[in-house]
């Protein structure tokens, strides 16, 4: 599983015109399912990332997690971080899972997230949208499950 995590000051997405999940500060995750995924790599990277010391404390070091701040989540899923551009210039998205696949282990991350106390707003799986956000730094990473 990858998630590109990027903290922001609001943050929504849009399917056919009409807002379908919109936060204030939190993070947006971008989050892509491989077909080697388990419930076990959700459950990880849900973890990691609310745990994940992000926010500024008094001192201006990031200290805070997403809990300690009462943030939200904005969580789009996101088959195109599987790209592989390495050969020719359409990228292949062979190592993406099928949706079928994909969107249980999405909904279970979802819940997981939901389960450790953030408000978790998302887009349509699956579906064409357009995302907006204020990123608040930047801040930005990759978290991604462990290696099989």
């Amino acid at each position: 599983m990858r998630v590109i995590l990027q903290r922001s000051l609001e943050a929504k997405v849009e399917v056919d015109g009409a807002i379908t999940g919109q936060i204030n500060h939190g993070f947006v995750l971008l989050v892509g399912i491989t077909h080697e995924d388990t419930e076990a790599d959700a459950k990880y990277v849900a973890d990691k990332v609310v745990n994940l010391r992000l926010f500024e404390d008094e001192e201006g070091k990031m200290n805070h997690s997403i809990l300690e701040k009462s943030g939200s989540i904005l969580s789009v899923s996101q088959f195109t971080l599987y790209g592989d551009t390495k050969k020719g210039r359409r990228p292949s998205f062979s190592q993406a899972a099928k949706p079928d696949y994909a969107e249980p282990l999405y909904e279970i991350f979802n819940e997981e997230l939901r389960s450790k106390g953030v408000q978790v707003e998302t887009g349509v799986f699956g579906a064409m949208m357009n995302v907006s956000l204020v990123n608040d730094g930047p801040v930005t990473l990759i978290v991604e499950s462990p290696a099989k």
